[in-house]
């Protein structure tokens, strides 16, 4: 059964940015780009890691570099006390 995002925001996963740089077999020069999100946990990213197990391993596209943006979406609330009344009517 697949964990809800929601869930997996609560155990400490953020959404991960990746940028994929990686170079095309039949021609070594040019740069392709790959670009995803994922939930991941910062700093190990084994979700990540998992992925580019695959590529390295699956795809014949040769990795030039790995780009990676990181933000936890669910953290301790912000609060300030407000001096004042307010009135709903």
């Amino acid at each position: 059964m697949a964990r809800s995002d929601f869930l997996m925001q609560l155990e400490g996963y953020g959404l991960t940015t990746v940028e994929v740089h990686y170079y095309l077999p039949d021609y070594p020069k040019l740069l392709q780009l790959f670009a995803f999100q994922q939930y991941d946990l910062a700093p190990r990213f084994p979700e990540l890691r998992k992925f580019l197990d695959h590529w390295r391993r699956e795809i014949e596209g040769p990795l030039h570099s790995v780009r990676i943006a990181h933000q936890h979406l669910i953290g301790p609330s912000e609060w300030r006390a407000v001096d004042g009344v307010i009135a709903i009517h």
